[in-house]
């Protein structure tokens, strides 16, 4: 364990051992004896991941003479979907076994066993296939349920092992999966430092070093990482474990999840990539993606002097209740369930006018010292994009086939389907979200600008 992950755990409350390392497998016996004494094991993969690490992780178990209940492996398309009823599943396959649960995967896997195991109040531990994204040590599980993606809430596993052979060996395409879900964590970060400036959500230090502390030393070797040099994979999986633990710490995806995500999850409510669709994308896909569309925004935002912002304008802009749920209700045509849970959580954070002037006026006045704090967390869109193209990381709406009028769109749409409060949300509210997009996608605009 890297002194790193030693001193995070001693801030987990659920979390108590990571190994990180070449042949890491060989630790899950005694991580199982030491979390679960006197219980039986039950392996719970899929088909990928069995053959990937399962029968040996099974193999370590029997020969240190842990006893083994049935494993139980996802049956049907390999391709596991995070779809809640594969939580119902597990749960039933579950309950009559007293085990404990060793999850055999990456994200998709773990969020599944993760809520199943939450639901029936039983701890687990996970061993990782692919450094694919942030969720192993992560509080919450990812699920689209009601056709809606979503966070819910479960404790996150009680221990956790990466192997690095074994991510070494993951489809290139996870790597790359998990750098786009880290490099995320630059324009979340900046996210939250508004939301802190303006009385919203305040920075809890202790969450942000664990996600930002080891960020930039993560992502600073894409070529390495494309070569799958285990050195650099070591550097990604530590990353992606300490973002983990930073929402752990917080209790919710705050610290590791801003507007890039927002665009992420509403592509994956509308299909983009999952199973409605020919071509399943990654999560971290669609956050490099996203984390590219939110830096290029914050470039020209930062263009402004926002001392001079029109206070009295922006409050006159700006729709009443009645009319944000009229608005947010006309974004989402196709999907009425989409619509209505949009109208609910964009209500969670709409404001009074009185309130609304309130902090566009802080924001005025805390503009200088505000800016200067987003300039030193965010790095260029341009440096951004080609990072991940080294990383193998899709960078462009076309690499992910969104075309341009839906991608434009996603900057509007995105901050409805989520009370979380980003840069999306500071734009709209200060009325200057459509003239900042308009100049993104104008001839000489970022987008404009970049092709495919």
């Amino acid at each position: 364990m890297s002194e790193l992950i030693d001193r995070a755990l001693l801030t987990a409350p659920d979390t108590a051992e990571v190994v990180i390392g070449s042949g890491a497998l060989g630790e899950v016996p005694g991580m199982v004896a030491r979390l679960f004494p006197g219980r039986p094991a039950m392996v719970v993969a899929d088909g990928r991941t069995m053959a990937a690490a399962g029968e040996r992780v099974l193999a370590a178990l029997r020969t240190a003479g842990v006893p083994l209940a049935e494993p139980y492996v996802f049956p049907g398309d390999p391709e596991l979907y995070a779809a809640y009823g594969n939580v119902d599943l597990l749960r039933e396959a579950l309950t009559p076994v007293d085990a404990a649960v060793v999850a055999v995967g990456s994200g998709t896997l773990n969020d599944i066993v993760k809520r199943a195991c939450g639901e029936l109040d039983r701890g687990y531990l996970v061993v990782g296939t692919a450094a694919s994204m942030d969720g192993y040590t992560a509080f919450g599980a990812s699920l689209a349920r009601d056709g809606f993606k979503q966070t819910l809430a479960c404790p996150p596993p009680r221990g956790a092992v990466c192997d690095l052979g074994v991510l070494a060996t993951a489809p290139p395409a996870m790597t790359a999966s998990g750098y786009g879900d880290l490099i995320g964590k630059v324009p979340a970060g900046a996210d939250w430092i508004i939301a802190d400036a303006l009385g919203v959500e305040p920075i809890d230090p202790t969450a942000w070093d664990l996600v930002q502390g080891p960020l930039r030393h993560a992502l600073s070797r894409p070529d390495d990482l494309a070569a799958a040099e285990p050195s650099a994979l070591n550097d990604l999986a530590e990353g992606l474990v300490m973002s983990g633990l930073g929402m752990q710490a917080q209790g919710s995806s705050r610290p590791a999840s801003g507007a890039e995500h927002q665009f992420s999850h509403l592509w994956e409510m509308e299909g983009l990539g999952v199973e409605r669709t020919p071509r399943r994308l990654p999560h971290g896909f669609k956050v490099g993606v996203g984390t590219v569309a939110v830096a290029a925004l914050y470039e020209r935002l930062l263009e402004r002097d926002l001392t001079a912002l029109d206070v009295d304008a922006a409050v006159s802009a700006w729709p009443s209740r009645e009319d944000a749920a009229r608005l947010v209700r006309a974004m989402h045509p196709a999907s009425p369930d989409l619509a209505e849970e949009s109208v609910r959580l964009t209500l969670d954070k709409w404001v009074a006018p009185e309130r609304l002037r309130e902090r566009l006026d802080l924001l005025r006045s805390l503009w200088p010292g505000l800016s200067v704090r987003l300039r030193a967390q965010l790095l260029p869109a341009s440096e951004l994009q080609d990072m991940l193209r080294r990383a193998g990381t899709p960078a462009h709406p076309a690499d992910i086939g969104l075309d341009p009028e839906r991608f434009r769109a996603t900057y509007e749409r995105a901050r409805t389907i989520r009370n979380r409060y980003t840069v999306l949300d500071l734009l709209a509210e200060a009325a200057l979200l459509p003239g900042l997009v308009d100049e993104l996608f104008a001839a000489d605009g970022f987008w404009g600008r970049r092709p495919a």
